[in-house]
């Protein structure tokens, strides 16, 4: 359900805003949109899991948080990144 080392590494090469970068909040919110990506196509198999909607649900709720911060610090960065990932509008 979790994605491999291998893609979250590419993740965070191609949305790292310097090299070795880990915690930006495009780096952190391309890897929750993978997870949440993964979670989805489960949940189209898997409709009685419960326990894990809830934390699909928590992570839906991180990323949104994450996405109203960078929107307050720096609205290209934002509108680049939800481009990007193809999320909201």
């Amino acid at each position: 359900m979790s994605i491999t080392a291998d893609e979250k590494a590419r993740l965070m090469k191609e949305y790292a805003t310097n090299e070795g970068d880990t915690g930006s909040p495009e780096v952190q919110v391309a890897i929750l949109t993978s997870r949440i990506t993964t979670l989805t196509e489960h949940f189209k198999i898997h409709k009685k899991d419960n326990h894990g909607r809830r934390g699909l649900l928590k992570m839906v709720a991180t990323r949104r948080k994450l996405l109203d911060y960078l929107k307050e610090k720096e609205e290209k960065r934002y509108s680049d990144l939800i481009k990007s990932l193809g999320i909201r509008r």
